[in-house]
């Protein structure tokens, strides 16, 4: 079994792409550093609000992840997002097919 974290955050300054950017180039590294991280992503779910989503081979890993984020959140994009709901929690599945970039 593979767990999540999923945040919700408002946008508080700037647009989706932008934030998108900056997580791609900051966060995503950050996270790919980690013992057990397997895939991030974020998406606009509208009304200024972004899901944030990252998969780890442990639960202890996901719960890790809360501390990395919400300190890089502070030290990099705190002034365009405001955390409204952080969960951790175990995955069932999530099957697709890759996506050649």
């Amino acid at each position: 079994m593979k767990h999540i974290r999923l945040a919700i955050y408002d946008i508080t300054k700037g647009s989706f792409q932008e934030l998108a950017g900056l997580t791609k180039d900051g966060m995503l590294p950050r996270f790919s550093k980690e013992p057990g991280f397997i895939e991030y992503g974020v998406a606009d779910i509208g009304s200024r609000k972004v899901a944030s989503v990252t998969v780890w081979e442990t639960r202890e890993q996901a719960e890790k992840s809360v501390t990395l984020s919400s300190n890089w959140v502070k030290e990099n994009i705190s002034d365009r997002v405001r955390l409204i709901s952080s969960y951790v929690g175990d995955l069932a599945f999530l099957h697709g097919t890759p996506v050649l970039a």
